[in-house]
């Protein structure tokens, strides 16, 4: 799996729950997400729906958690299996700027490409600068936008659709 300079990139296990739990009411900001601040006793970060096979991590040298991103099929569709879409990238505030949320990023096009997919795609929320800076940087182009599709915060955000070919 891809690298970033101080962490190494691999798939998650059910022992990250409760680290992965906490990283995402770390980090939990409406730059990013559409859903309700997260409020004690909190879910467990795997499901039935979503799980650890889904998440590839950032792990530091000292075994701590520096952020994931989820990877998963946009669809059930045998017609649609052929793309991979990315439903979620954090970074821990402490890791952020030193290159783990690219790694991550490059990592889930290397397993996409390795699951067999062709493309894949993402969505990111238009007011999200620096995500969609990382996104273009590394390839996605803006492929759709719905305007106003989310009301955050007292203003409406519109919802970006990005993909990219995964042709080497």
């Amino acid at each position: 799996m891809a690298e970033s300079a101080e962490s190494h990139i691999r798939t998650a296990r059910h022992a990250d729950d409760a680290a992965l739990r906490e990283l995402d009411v770390e980090v939990w900001s409406t730059l990013h997400s559409v859903q309700s601040r997260p409020q004690p006793p909190h879910d467990p970060f795997f499901d039935e729906a979503d799980r650890p096979e889904h998440h590839l991590v950032a792990e530091g040298p000292d075994g701590s958690l520096l952020g994931y991103i989820r990877l998963v099929p946009p669809t059930p569709l045998a017609c649609n299996r052929h793309v991979r879409q990315i439903q979620g990238l954090a970074v821990a505030g402490r890791a952020r700027g030193r290159g783990v949320g690219r790694a991550l990023v490059r990592a889930a096009c290397a397993e996409a490409r390795r699951q067999g997919a062709v493309r894949i795609t993402l969505r990111v929320l238009g007011h999200n600068k620096p995500a969609r800076a990382l996104y273009e940087s590394e390839g996605f182009v803006v492929e759709g936008v719905l305007p106003g599709e989310f009301h955050l915060d007292g203003r409406y955000v519109d919802d970006v659709l990005m993909g990219r070919s995964l042709a080497e």
